[in-house]
């Protein structure tokens, strides 16, 4: 092959494969981290005890008892006396063992709901699909159990009933559904084709110590314009938000998710500039190559001197 068309081929492969480098990472994170639940439940556990978190689950929940209580009597009178004792309440129940229990068991019920319906298969379901739905019978059960060990008074009387909390409309199913194949298969086959490209186009080229450096300053640069785009998603999903969506829960939420791929994204762009310099430490390093013949020059004749003049010459 021509040296000329081997570094066109090589530019091309090494330069596809910087650019799959940030969407395999992207794609990878979401197939194998947010869509293992075991993994989900592990990364959400931490914000159990974030102030944040805790504050807007204490002010739902708090509103939605307030709400209930409202519809079964009639307590407007009383509503603005009752509410702060309500919210300290369940603030305090968020300090507890029994809450971090609930959470867990909370975000593992509703991602093993959320898996199901988008790796359903059965394209004849989605004439007649519903919303995705969460049953809260679990999550109650086992918050009771916990309450009843712990004896705490009336724990046993808690009722535990059957009630459907909707996670995903019936219209967003579908799309979300398609769009999850596509991921599931592009999280494995994208960094493969990334790293195939990169073996193939630093073999072809006809410098390659250059190529390496090229590939690892490609390397780089896609993992600094993932920092970047998480840093950009983040603004625009907090701007995004509805105005009674508390913002630092929002926040706190989102770095718990990314934290992993914001990791890999700064390992990316630590090994490529790494790589790189050292390819060109090494070649500035690099020693002068020893002649042929190191012998040449100890055996190579001297030039003869000529003869001191005797008595008999002169």
């Amino acid at each position: 092959m021509p040296p000329r068309l081997r570094s066109s081929l090589s530019a091309v492969l090494i330069a596809l494969s910087c650019l799959l480098v940030p969407f395999g990472a992207l794609a990878a994170w979401a197939s194998y981290g947010l869509a293992d639940t075991g993994r989900y439940v592990t990364t959400m556990a931490p914000l159990a005890a974030d102030p944040d978190v805790r504050e807007a689950v204490a002010k739902t929940v708090g509103d939605g008892i307030l709400r209930e209580v409202d519809q079964r009597m009639d307590v407007r009178g009383v509503r603005g006396s009752v509410a702060p004792f309500v919210h300290d309440a369940v603030r305090s129940f968020t300090q507890t063992r029994a809450f971090r229990l609930a959470w867990d068991t909370g975000n593992r019920v509703t991602h093993d709901a959320v898996l199901r319906a988008l790796r359903a298969e059965d394209p004849a379901e989605d004439a007649g699909e519903g919303p995705v739905t969460v049953d809260l019978a679990p999550v109650t059960a086992q918050v009771k159990q916990q309450l009843t060990d712990d004896h705490i008074p009336l724990a046993a009387r808690i009722p535990v009933e059957h009630t459907a909390v909707p996670v995903l409309r019936a219209a967003e199913v579908g799309r979300l559904r398609k769009g999850f194949h596509v991921l599931e298969v592009a999280g494995f086959w994208l960094p493969v084709t990334a790293v195939v490209f990169a073996v193939a186009g630093i073999a072809l080229a006809v410098r390659r110590r250059r190529a390496v450096a090229a590939t690892a300053l490609g390397t780089a640069l896609g993992g600094a314009l993932l920092v970047l785009a998480l840093t950009i998603g983040r603004s625009l999903t907090l701007a995004g938000l509805p105005a009674d969506v508390p913002h630092p829960a929002a926040a706190a939420i989102y770095d718990a998710l990314t934290a992993t791929l914001r990791t890999t994204s700064w390992l990316l762009l630590a090994l490529g500039l790494t790589v790189a310099l050292t390819t060109w430490v090494t070649r500035r390093l690099r020693l002068p190559r020893p002649s042929r013949h190191p012998h040449e020059d100890a055996t190579a004749p001297t030039p003869a001197q000529s003869p001191a003049p005797t008595r008999a010459r002169a």
